[in-house]
């Protein structure tokens, strides 16, 4: 007779095999041979409460093997999620909350995007670094308020990725714990088996990161699951690697092949999966009442443990109140009592790069923000980004709020996205703006799962001149200005740094902040509202003399912006009348509403676009009478000036297009 035990795992195998065959596509391969370590982890271990999945000191649990996503919405819905059969039933469908891929924010209990592989990995990585710098700064001698694990399930394809290695080798060299990785180590990919290309002792390597590791050679059993699950929970101090030898499609017709990864078992695959693991072929979706029973005790359990923990804060409100407020305002995501809406301002005397000019708004901010966590991609001192007197968090020093990434760009905005899923954390990052390419699949998560991060992205052009072409950017600002839900941001000057800053903090999804290395004059700002214009992502920053109808308008960003001041002071000099607009913002500048677009760039007066990269998109600005000076070619090693001047960004050759456009000459022929 089947135990209680197989029951409760054929339920979960069943539900993601029935989802998978009324979808007609789908993975059921991962969930037939990975349910029972889910099942002891969920049903044994893992503390959360399904009636209020974002409870502050909930274990988090992220499925980073994404594809297998049948299998993580069979627990929520048997556990108590709000998350119907009927759900269940739409899997794969539009409109639907059970997505091909785990959907953070649209699937209740889902702590994560993923399906990109590595990525659920390194983002929990930084979930758990959240929990430990949290019960750094808040947990008191019997006051435990942050005390909660992060648990991963990934695949084999999870460790080949080189963000995975990333960001195991951080959380190894600092310790950051409690986290609990479970390798489903099945042998079997896409292709074929891993031995095609995935040979390496994997606990080896993960004990060189400086990982705890174990092993279950029986993904089948549950007190051996449940042994290695214990050792885990019950020593952290490191993070911990759990490999599990599972069988991909375990009990499915082509158990151990690739065919088991990503296609349906078919229905004859189907019946003959129930029939070998003794479950009823009618009806589909079936959850025993027994079954139903035993995992819903998860929502008595997890409401216990959450009562528990509310009654315990209140205790630890009347004992440390500063620091409860403080908690409060942190997971609220709220600016401290204390913040003051002023922040630094420059005189137009000496020019600022605005990378320096960032740095102190910065350390203003990090004064006053407590949240505000981060670091550099080991570029601290080129991108101004390390704020003193805040100490760097260590494996030893868990309170300082510098974090070291290393040269890991990928991993570190994944990392940044665990910060900032986990709550209390204002996460920022930095590394030049040429090396966003690295870490340009972590980004787009970000903007899918509409995340505060701020990425601090320096030497941002041609202009910084002798480490030539392959440090100098060109496509970066149009990739990254496509990423729906990005907003970038590239100020003129240190006055415009600053009020991008102020923007940055209040937007709720992730913002890049673009910036110089070389010095750039700082405007005199006095007459014009330069805080509502970058808050609008566009503003005349110099108008047409006497207030005459521009015959041309010079569209500008950043370092660009002056050599448009210095092209309109020649054509005034030549008798043309033309508009200054800094655009710091194209996102911001589409938000605003026709008439301020209009006036900004009023419809009939051909727009100049100036900006020493990709002149992809700019299309929209300068229309069919405008011009664009931009770069469809890389750079070169010289000194910043005669790159610039080479590649065509002079006053001369500035004002020659503009007379084009102010005299309608045809693109191409003047």
């Amino acid at each position: 007779m089947a135990s209680e035990d197989d029951l409760l795992v054929n339920t979960l195998r069943f539900l993601a095999v029935d989802m998978v065959e009324e979808a007609k596509s789908g993975h059921p391969g991962l969930p037939l041979g990975a349910a029972p370590m889910a099942y002891v982890l969920w049903d044994r271990y893992l503390k959360h409460n399904p009636a209020d999945p974002a409870w502050p000191d909930r274990d988090r649990f992220v499925l980073s093997a994404g594809h297998g996503s049948a299998l993580l919405y069979a627990l929520l819905h048997v556990t108590g999620y709000d998350l119907p059969l009927d759900e269940l039933r739409r899997f794969r469908r539009y409109g639907s909350r059970t997505p091909g891929h785990p959907e953070h924010g649209l699937t209740p209990g889902v702590e994560a995007t993923t399906g990109p592989l590595g990525q659920g990995f390194a983002t929990a990585v930084g979930m758990a670094l959240a929990q430990r710098y949290l019960a750094s700064r808040f947990n008191r001698p019997g006051y435990k308020i942050v005390d909660h694990t992060t648990f991963v399930l990934c695949s084999d394809g999870d460790l080949m990725e080189g963000l995975a290695s990333e960001a195991a080798s951080f959380a190894g060299t600092l310790g950051v714990s409690p986290l609990v990785v479970l390798y489903d180590d099945n042998h079997v990919s896409l292709e074929g088996p891993t031995s095609l290309a995935f040979t390496e002792d994997v606990g080896a390597r993960f004990r060189a990161y400086g990982w705890q590791v174990d092993a279950v050679e029986d993904g089948n059993s549950i007190e051996a699951l449940d042994a290695a699950i214990r050792r885990a929970v019950t020593h952290p101090g490191a993070p911990w690697l759990l490999r599990v030898r599972t069988h991909l499609g375990y009990g499915s017709p082509r158990q151990d092949t690739k065919e088991a990864h990503g296609e349906p078992l078919g229905p004859e695959g189907t019946r003959e999966t129930k029939r070998k693991l003794g479950w009823p072929l009618e009806p589909a979706f079936l959850v025993p009442e027994e079954a139903k029973a035993h995992f819903r005790r998860a929502l008595g359990r997890g409401r216990a443990k959450e009562e528990e923990w509310k009654a315990r804060f209140e205790e630890y409100r009347r004992a440390e109140p500063e620091l409860a407020r403080e908690f409060d305002r942190l997971l609220a995501g709220t600016a401290p009592s204390s913040w003051s809406p002023e922040l630094p301002g420059f005189a137009p005397s000496e020019p600022v790069a605005t990378r320096d000019a960032s740095a102190k708004v910065q350390d203003a901010v990090a004064e006053q923000w407590p949240a505000l966590l981060g670091g550099s991609a080991d570029l601290a001192p080129s991108t101004k980004t390390l704020v003193p007197g805040l100490g760097d968090f260590s494996f030893s020093e868990v309170t300082g709020r510098n974090l070291h990434f290393g040269v890991r760009e990928n991993a570190m905005v994944a990392m940044l996205n665990g910060l900032a899923l986990h709550g209390g954390i204002r996460p920022y990052g930095s590394t030049f703006l040429i090396f966003s390419d690295y870490a340009r699949p972590s980004i787009r998560l970000a903007a899918l799962m509409h995340l505060p991060i701020l990425l601090v992205f320096t030497h941002d052009s041609i202009a910084l001149g002798e480490d030539g072409p392959t440090h100098q950017p060109v496509e970066q600002l149009a990739t990254l200005r496509a990423i729906p839900g990005f907003t970038v941001l590239r100020p003129a000057d240190a006055n415009e740094t600053t009020e991008a800053w102020r923007v940055a903090l209040g937007r709720s999804g992730p913002v890049a902040l673009v910036l110089t290395r070389q010095k750039l004059p700082v405007l005199d700002l006095s007459a014009r509202p330069v805080r509502d214009g970058v808050r609008r992502g566009a503003y005349v920053l110099a108008e047409a003399p006497d207030g005459a109808r521009p015959a041309v308008v010079l569209l500008a960003t950043g370092s660009e912006v002056h050599l448009a001041l210095a092209a309109r002071e020649r054509l005034t000099g030549q008798g043309i009348a033309s508009r200054v607009v800094s655009m710091p913002s194209r996102e911001l500048f589409e938000e605003q509403d026709a008439p301020y677009r209009q006036a900004t760039l009023p419809p009939g007066v051909p727009t100049v676009v100036v900006e020493a990269a990709s002149p992809l998109g700019w299309d929209r600005y300068a229309g069919t009478n405008g011009r664009i000076l931009g770069l469809n070619r890389f750079g070169a090693s010289a000194p910043g000036p005669v790159v610039y001047e080479h590649l065509g960004f002079s006053v001369d050759h500035l004002v020659a297009l503009a007379l084009e456009a102010a005299r309608g000459t045809p693109p191409g022929t003047g």
